[in-house]
């Protein structure tokens, strides 16, 4: 089985997967949608890929601000967490993701990608940093998730 790792925005979501032994995160795709509350069409592309992959759960980015706090996109974060629950049937944990889009726009700025050409990367290459932290603690913490 592999774990799915998203990286949720206001008008889209990154999407990686782990390879079958939870070792590594691959980019799959950049999930768009033209309305912030339009999510009809997101979540059954990410049941698609669920399928496709043979996803048992879900590493879903946590927005948390530098300081700890919790705002508002920790709330829309949490919301989004329970439809893909209710959606999928499957757990969705939440994963600190502070810097994580700094990350990856560095990479890309490293890797000399194009300035137009970066937004269409980003939440791609976001949602592996997001779930590489995951499948990293898996190792680290003994196969325990927290």
């Amino acid at each position: 089985m592999r774990i799915l790792g998203l990286d949720y925005g206001t008008k889209t979501v990154g999407v990686a997967v782990s390879d079958p032994l939870l070792l590594t995160a691959q980019a799959v795709e950049t999930i768009t949608r033209k309305d912030a509350n339009k999510l009809r069409k997101t979540l059954a592309r990410i049941e698609q890929l669920i399928e496709e992959y043979e996803v048992d759960r879900i590493v879903l980015g946590y927005p948390k601000h530098m300081n700890n706090s919790e705002g508002i996109r920790c709330d829309e974060t949490e919301a989004f967490k329970e439809m893909l629950m209710r959606r999928t049937g499957l757990e969705v944990i939440l994963w600190d993701e502070r810097m994580s889009t700094i990350a990856a726009q560095r990479t890309l700025i490293e890797g000399q990608v194009r300035r137009e050409h970066r937004k269409a990367y980003v939440d791609q290459l976001a949602s592996v940093f997001i779930l590489q932290g995951y499948l990293d603690s898996l190792r680290t913490n003994g196969g325990n998730d927290e």
